[in-house]
This record gives structure tokens, sequence and C-alpha cells, in this order.
């Protein structure tokens, strides 16, 4: 489980300075899928890098499995973020390896080296999103879907617990982003991985989460059951993200 506890975050000293994360509570149970939505600036972003602690909160704590890892450092943080596995919109992948090492490369950062037996798991990784006959190629060969799925597998390499998807879809077509959000149901469903998705599309939460949180400056203003809270969103975000607002009124 992970629990976020009272999470502040500001950028800038000064008393007025904005909070990007204003108080922020909540729980993800383990094997749960939740998402975490919100408009621009809503803190999303800041949210998700301090889970995997690319940022750190000014105050609150990040409770993963009942430890505290807010000030994790060195090799505690390193073993810590291969159980955090990240997927970015950008895919982030490495354009002068092929795929089979971009997928191999968790294993080159953590060991200093790429065994067969990595090798080996990496190809069936690939086998898994669909993509074993493209190891030898490059991303730049690839369509922006099959790069995500790409970076999905690669985020598998370690065996990660949580997933963390940051705007995973945002770059795709129609198409692609329901190939990638079936994978991701699929790797929840047969592995009992926990996933966090960050989106602003209130039609990636209602294909793929089991839970919602909704994000407004900093703020959480609404989170629930997905079914529940589309039936009847409380808050004004909520209700905005659902076009459920009367812009002539």
């Amino acid at each position: 489980m992970i629990q976020i506890k009272h999470l502040t975050k500001t950028y800038g000293t000064s008393p007025d300075a904005p909070h990007a994360l204003d108080d922020v509570s909540f729980d993800v149970a383990d094997g749960d899928i939740m998402g975490v939505i919100g408009m621009s600036g809503a803190g999303k972003s800041t949210l998700v890098r301090c889970i995997n602690l690319l940022e750190r909160p000014d105050s609150g704590q990040i409770v993963v499995d009942g430890r505290d890892v807010t000030g994790l450092a060195g090799a505690e943080l390193r073993s810590y973020r291969r159980r955090v596995a990240m997927i970015f919109q950008s895919f982030g992948l490495l354009a002068q390896k092929s795929v089979l090492s971009n997928v191999c490369f968790p294993y080159l950062a953590a060991n200093g080296r790429v065994t067969a037996e990595n090798r080996e798991r990496a190809l069936e990784l690939l086998d898994m999103v669909g993509l074993r006959d493209r190891a030898a190629d490059y991303p730049a060969q690839l369509s922006g879907g099959q790069q995500q799925r790409v970076a999905i597998a690669r985020a598998l390499a370690c065996d990660p617990a949580y997933i963390l998807c940051d705007e995973a879809t945002s770059a795709l077509d129609p198409a692609s982003t329901n190939t990638v959000l079936k994978l991701l149901r699929d790797i929840n469903r047969s592995t009992g991985v926990t996933i966090i998705v960050i989106t602003h599309s209130m039609g990636v939460v209602e294909k793929i989460c089991k839970n919602v949180v909704v994000l407004e400056h900093g703020h959480v203003v609404e989170k629930g059951a997905v079914p529940d809270v589309f039936a009847a969103p409380q808050s004004d975000a909520a209700k905005v993200l659902l076009e459920r607002v009367d812009w002539d009124a």
C-alpha cells in the first residue's frame, strides 16, 4: 500500500509562493489502478515526482508498505526506485540503443552488466507487450504506441510492485491509447502490480481505473470509486473534467 500523508510542496521561498501540493492525503491499495486527475497546474506531475522522490516534499510523508520512504538516500533510495517504476508521456527510450537494449537498461543501471538471463527475461517482456519480433529495431523505427509498449516492458524489467504512469497516453492516437490501456489493465490483472495513472482525461480514468483522486490547485477536492465519482461528481473540478458544466449558464 502507498499512503500519501499531508504532502506539501512549494516552489519558491517567498511567503506567497504557490503550493504545487497543499496537504494532499490519500491511500492506494495493493493491486489497485488509481487515477489521479486534474487540469493543467493541478499538481499531478509534482505528486508523481514526489512519490518516486525525484522531488522532495516540503512536509508530509510517503509511506510504502508501512515504511516512511520520504527521507531515503543512497543505496536505499536506488532500491526503492527499482520497486516503483515510471512510464513517461515522452516514452524516455534511448534512441541509440535497440529495443532489447532499452528493456535491458534497468539491469545495466542496477548491476553494471546485462546477463544472458536478463536478456531472456527482457525478451519475455517484449513478448508480453507484443513486440518480441522488434527486439533488434531502434525506437525511431517504431510508432508512438509501440514505443510506449517498449517503455512498459522496460518498467517491468525489475519486477516493480508499483508503476507510475505520468500522462502515458496523452501523446498517442485513440487506437494506440486503447492498446496501451488494455495492456496496463491486463498486466495489473496477471501480476497484481499496483498502478497509479496521472492523467487529465476522464476517458482514461473510466477505461482503466478502479478509484480516482481529483486534484485542483494542489488540493484533493474529491476521491472515491470511479463509478461513484462519474455518477455523481461533487467537486467543480470533476464536473468540468466530466463536461457536466452548462457553459451558457
